[in-house]
């Protein structure tokens, strides 16, 4: 116990004013206690009386006082840092997953490193050993090209990793991901319950797990409906706004042309829509325009874009989360999944020709109506 006395504040007050960087003996020496104690204290160990503790920390706060990160990493043996992977920092979804983890990482006193790959499977390589090289506690890899291979490399270098988004999955790395299928399944029935038949899909040529599986809820969506799978309907950009315009170019070419497109992510859809108006077509008027991710820009497009809301912010969050469980010498959950909400907006309505149903071969009367809240 301590004499709380307007002597003890004065003397904190003075310390503060009379050095600019105050050490552990000179909290020991204020609160009266061992140097120890206040080391533990201020770690919030549960071995020192709990007035004891709020009593030092008021001292150290009111005297400036800053846990050196060296003098914490020699401690525990931490440098309280993590490494993030990114694809590019130019792409809008990894800026808001880096908040996430960024806003998570600081609540627990951690520092965060950002490097990028630019979805060079070798650069991401040499990146993740160089934040071993730094003695990061764990690392995060958003849209891993080369997910399947780190269970050798943690083997090896005994440090957590969490795949974020993997786009080539592992059994032996834990990750947090999207349910694509699921959410690519409900878009597209969307798109059938507004009586589209010729429905089109822009994948990313690339490979990329996401892609499959977004194409395969895009493939069962349809089986659903009893509606026939058009192989000439499938076109691959580059998952950017150029390779979308290109796709969708290719796709204006076929005979008869797609009343609905659903486009891998954002900015393919936004990509198609400038190739779809400069055929002098309109959207939704003539054709309908589905993205993936719920980009912040796919709002202030003309018209506002129906896509599917990945929750970028929570998922780096999570990853986070994950990561520091593993930190702490803990069990995490494997493979986690996040359900994708749909959002509908004003990009897609129902086809142009009303009759299109009863008219072509490929459509069947027994589609599925499935509803969905607008936004």
């Amino acid at each position: 116990m301590f004499n709380d006395t307007p002597s003890s504040g004065k003397s904190t007050a003075a310390l503060h004013a009379a050095s600019k960087r105050v050490s552990i003996k000179d909290i020991a020496r204020l609160a009266r206690v061992s140097h120890s104690t206040v080391s533990r204290a201020l770690r919030e160990s549960p071995l020192v009386n709990p007035e004891t503790a709020e009593k030092i920390r008021r001292i150290a706060a009111e005297s400036g006082f800053r846990i050196s990160a060296v003098a914490r990493s020699l401690a525990t043996s931490r440098t309280f840092t993590i490494g993030v992977v990114v694809t590019s920092i130019d792409d809008p979804f990894v800026a808001e997953v880096v908040k996430g983890i960024e806003d998570e990482a600081i609540e627990h006193d951690y520092s965060v490193f950002l490097a990028n790959c630019h979805a060079d499977p070798e650069r991401e390589m040499k990146v993740v050993h160089s934040f071993e090289d730094r003695r990061v506690d764990g690392i995060v890899v958003t849209a891993s090209r080369v997910g399947a291979l780190y269970g050798s490399v943690l083997e090896r270098m005994h440090i957590p990793i969490v795949l974020l988004n993997n786009q080539h999955p592992s059994h032996f790395a834990h990750s947090i991901c999207i349910d694509n299928f699921d959410a690519s399944r409900q878009l597209v029935a969307h798109l059938i319950a507004l009586g589209h038949r010729r429905i089109a899909y822009i994948g990313d040529r690339f490979g990329h797990g996401s892609d499959s599986e977004r194409f395969s809820g895009y493939r069962a969506a349809l089986d659903e409906a009893d509606i026939l799978f058009q192989p000439d309907l499938v076109v691959h950009g580059d998952g950017k706004a150029e390779g979308g315009k290109e796709a969708m170019a290719k796709l204006l070419a076929v005979h008869p042309h797609p009343t609905a497109v659903f486009g891998y992510n954002d900015m393919t859809a936004i990509g198609a829509l400038k190739a779809i108006r400069a055929r002098g077509l309109r959207v939704p008027a003539d054709i309908s325009l589905a993205g993936f991710d719920d980009l912040p820009l796919g709002l202030y497009i003309d018209p506002p874009l129906t896509t599917v809301r990945q929750p970028k912010q929570q998922m780096g969050r999570m990853a986070m989360q994950s990561l520091l469980t593993l930190i702490e010498g803990n069990q995490a959950e494997q493979n986690v999944r996040v359900a994708g909400e749909l959002i509908i907006r004003q990009s897609t309505a129902a086809p142009p020709d009303s009759h299109s149903k009863e008219n072509h071969p490929c459509n069947s009367s027994s589609a599925h109506k499935t509803g969905h809240k607008r936004k």
